[in-house]
């Protein structure tokens, strides 16, 4: 392993920050993760760590394939951690919202440039990512439907479901779009957390992303057979959204099979503490997404369901 300094980033009123890659084999730009890009990616982070720690013991086997390369950037965003912020933070911009960056624009323009320039050589990307809402997932991979991506990759994955995500405006600024735009087939990575660790849901994400790269003869490490994930369309997920505002009380698991009119949360009163609505499975499906903050506003969405027929 070689631990590589890929660029500096100058922080107000603190020592200038290094972002790593850290890095293995020799050859050919084969695959490159990069994890936490966000203050409270703390599960990303802890991804990415479990990463570097399962390829040191792999290249320690000599089991990376001659003439390949894997880099692995475990965090892009220290300062906001460091501060317990989200987003950047002297201006609250979101570093994944500026690819493929600008060298002369505002400070997480020039991160994401300087990080572009460093990974967009690589045939395979993975982007240990977090949602724009609070919520639980069922562990995943996301893929862009940009036209230069490869959808038979969608078996290579450990993983239940792979899900492509037709991009709207917002995501033609985001690492996975820009990634398969420049020629790398790019994957984002979801697991169950953000800013807590869940073990059991990382050690799912470092399986998969070994194992694809087993399959796709990066590593030389045996794979066992499995049942390839099912590739399912975003548009195709049921969406619960919430009738009214007020405090959110699940009442359903994570990745439970839901059959038509089971009760899926209450929202309280917040003052009262009466029940101002149930929430509802509309049609049956697999509990795909949940909204995880205590609180929840009008028409925010509260689940989202895997039909029947595709679960």
């Amino acid at each position: 392993m070689i631990k590589k300094t890929l660029f500096h980033i100058d922080t107000l009123y603190r020592q200038p920050i290094s972002v790593e890659g850290y890095c293995f084999g020799k050859g050919d730009p084969s695959a490159c993760v990069v994890g936490s890009m966000r203050g409270n990616e703390i599960q990303q982070l802890y991804t990415a760590s479990q990463i570097i720690r399962t390829l040191s013991q792999l290249e320690g086997l000599n089991l990376i394939k001659h003439g390949k390369s894997i880099m692995v950037v475990p965090c892009v965003n220290q300062f906001s951690i460091n501060v317990k912020k989200r987003f950047w933070a002297t201006d609250n911009t979101d570093i994944n919202r500026m690819f493929p960056g600008y060298d002369l624009g505002e400070t997480t323009q020039r991160i994401a440039d300087s990080l572009f320039q460093q990974i967009q050589d690589y045939q395979y990307g993975f982007h240990l990512a977090s949602f724009y809402l609070p919520g639980d997932f069922l562990p995943h991979i996301r893929m862009m439907d940009t036209g230069y991506q490869d959808e038979a990759l969608a078996s290579c994955f450990d993983m239940p479901y792979v899900i492509l995500r037709k991009p709207q405006p917002f995501d033609t600024t985001t690492l996975n779009y820009n990634w398969q735009v420049f020629g790398t087939d790019a994957f984002s990575v979801y697991t169950k957390e953000t800013d807590e660790i869940d073990v059991e849901s990382a050690r799912s994400a470092v399986h998969t992303i070994i194992d694809f790269l087993c399959r796709r003869d990066i590593l030389n490490a045996p794979v066992k057979e499995h049942e390839p994930a099912v590739l399912i369309h975003e548009e195709a997920l049921q969406t619960v959204h919430a009738p009214c505002g007020g405090m959110f009380i699940q009442r359903c698991t994570m990745g439970a099979m839901m059959q038509k009119g089971d009760l899926m949360a209450e929202i309280l009163d917040p003052f009262t503490g009466g029940i101002s609505a149930l929430i509802k499975a509309p049609e049956a499906g697999r509990l795909f997404f949940a909204h995880k903050a205590q609180l929840i506003s009008e028409h925010d969405i509260a689940f989202r369901l895997i039909p029947e027929e595709r679960a």
